[in-house]
Parts: C-alpha cells; sequence; structure tokens
C-alpha cells in the first residue's frame, strides 16, 4: 500500500497545527459555559452536525460533491472507520471526565498526539532526528510531571481518579488511530471531503444520546458559547487536516502537545477578565517545571528540520 507523504510545506503545516492548538486549547472554557444549560451529549452532536452541514454546503457551492464518486471500498470503510474512532474519542473523553476533573482530562488526552508522532515514525516511516527524539522525550516528561502535579490537587476520590485517567488516554489513543487514518485517506480525496463524512458519521452515532430539544431553552450568553464551539470544531479539524497535508504526523503531534499549557493561559486570561466566569487552574512548581519541559520539548521537536526527512517529503 502506497503511504501518504506531506508536500513539504512545513512553514504552513506548523502555522496550521499551531492554529489548531489555540482552537483546542480555548474550546474548554466555551464549553464549560455552555454545559451550564445543556448536556454534554447534545453538545457534542450539533458539534458534529453544524460542521457536516457547513462542510457538505461548501463542497456542493464549489461543485465538489462528485469526488466522493471515485472511492472505492477500502476508501469507504476507511473512512467510515475513522468516523467511528472520532466518535469513540468524544465518548470516551465524556465518560473520562466523571471521574477526574477538566484541567487533569485536558492535560492527559495530549497523550493523544504523542501517539499520533510515535504512529506517524511507525506508519509511514517519517524520520526523526536525534534534536527531535530529544523534544518527544522532553514532551513526555514534562506532561508527566505536569500530571503528578494537578493530580495531587485534583478533588477527585483517588479511587476514581485512576480509572478517569486510563478512559481520556485510552480515548487519546483511539483519536491517533483516527488521525493516522485521515492522514493516509489525504491520498485519494481532500481534507473537506474527508472531514465532511466522518462529521456526518459521528452524527448519526451520537444522535440517540443527544436531547435536541434543549437548543431551544438556551439564553443569548450560551448561545454564543455554543455557537463557538461549533465554530472552533470546523476550524480546528480543518485546519488540522491540513496540517497533515503539509507536514509530517509526527511533527503536528509535538505542536499539538503545547495544548494543555494554552488552555492554562486561556483560562488564567478569562479569570483575569472575569473572575466569576471560571476559577482559575492551581499549579505548583512542579508543574511549572513540567510545563516548561513541554515547551521546550515543543520548540525543539517542531523547529528542527532534518535534511532528510524534507527531500523524503519533496518526493512524494
Amino acid at each position: 500500500m502506497t503511504l501518504h507523504r506531506s508536500s513539504g510545506n512545513w512553514k504552513l503545516g506548523l502555522l496550521l497545527a499551531i492554529a489548531t492548538a489555540l482552537c483546542w486549547a480555548t474550546l474548554p472554557l466555551t464549553l464549560r459555559v455552555s454545559l451550564e444549560q445543556i448536556d454534554a451529549w447534545t453538545i457534542t452532536w450539533i458539534r458534529f452536525v453544524t460542521a457536516a452541514i457547513a462542510l457538505f454546503a461548501w463542497l456542493m457551492f464549489r461543485g465538489r460533491l462528485g469526488a466522493y464518486r471515485s472511492l472505492g471500498t477500502r476508501h469507504w470503510r476507511l473512512m467510515t472507520f475513522a468516523g467511528v474512532m472520532l466518535a469513540l474519542n468524544f465518548i470516551g473523553y465524556l465518560f473520562g471526565l466523571k471521574f477526574t476533573t477538566p484541567g487533569n482530562a485536558q492535560l492527559l488526552i495530549q497523550a493523544a498526539p504523542l501517539m499520533m508522532a510515535l504512529g506517524g515514525i511507525y506508519v509511514f516511516k517519517e524520520q526523526f532526528s536525534g534534536g527531535q527524539w530529544f523534544g518527544l522525550a522532553a514532551i513526555v516528561l514534562g506532561l508527566v510531571l505536569f500530571a503528578w502535579d494537578q493530580a495531587s490537587s485534583t478533588s477527585v476520590p483517588a479511587t476514581n481518579y485512576p480509572l478517569g485517567a486510563a478512559i481520556v488516554i485510552a480515548s487519546g489513543l483511539v483519536w491517533a488511530i483516527y488521525a493516522l487514518v485521515q492522514k493516509q485517506l489525504l491520498m485519494t480525496i481532500s481534507s473537506q471531503h474527508v472531514l465532511c463524512f466522518i462529521y456526518a458519521m459521528a452524527a448519526i452515532l451520537l444522535l440517540p444520546l443527544a436531547s435536541p430539544a434543549q437548543l431551544l431553552e438556551l439564553d443569548s450568553k450560551h448561545a454564543w458559547a455554543l455557537a463557538y464551539c461549533c465554530i472552533n470544531t470546523i476550524a480546528a479539524y480543518g485546519a488540522f487536516a491540513e496540517a497533515l497535508a503539509h507536514w509530517e504526523a509526527s511533527r503536528v503531534g509535538v505542536v499539538l502537545a503545547l495544548t494543555p499549557l494554552l488552555c492554562v493561559l486561556t483560562v488564567h486570561i478569562a479569570h483575569t477578565m472575569n473572575p466569576s466566569l471560571i476559577a482559575p487552574e492551581h499549579i505548583d512548581v512542579l508543574g511549572w517545571v513540567g510545563a516548561g519541559l513541554v515547551i521546550l520539548g515543543s520548540a525543539t521537536g517542531s523547529l528542527t528540520q532534518k535534511r532528510a526527512a524534507v527531500l523524503t517529503a519533496k518526493e512524494g
């Protein structure tokens, strides 16, 4: 089987990966506000529905829906599998939240891009230099220290935290599988076509768990918060898919490891501007050391370009 190779435009890939991280970092805040009046299942379902409708309308307007006719049985199976994986990721993350705190869940889910990075090396034979392996190791150590710091101050009972952590990490694994399958599909069809089908597939799977009637009861504050969540889905996964088209999955995964730190910064800014909106994150010295290692590792892993890898990308 021929494997996907990135376009080699790593600067564009880096910018798109950063945009994805920023979208995912700001999402928990608006999700928290939305959850005050609507349940998590319905929020997730409406995000998929609006994203599917928006992409379908865009593809129809551009006259590009015909591209689906060129797909073979294997491609439809891969897209269906990717849709199931993404839905399982959302479901697993929500179940994990029942047994841990949002801050810890947001941190633990960052195992997903790290698993994607390792998967990119194994599946797509992407090459890592010594500097990039150092960056990956620094990120892993930093996340462990950060998790240790947060776990020591969590309000969740100790008997529940390991279960919640395991569920969230498992949901991260299925997300990594989804991401690698999507990257392979980019050889045959554009990211917009892939995402449109995946969003529709996930929306159908989550419909039995949703309560659409709740949408009619939202006030303006929560309606705007939910609207941002929906727009965020389109922007984040659109940027993520295009980042995979232009940059190696392993390097995109390294940049996305910055998301929990950007999330902490977002919460701090929101609390400073409106203290009643959200409580600040509590991070001790050990947590900040871990945060520093994540930043160092991300910068090293993302910006260290190995000449052999660039040549390989140009050949693809």
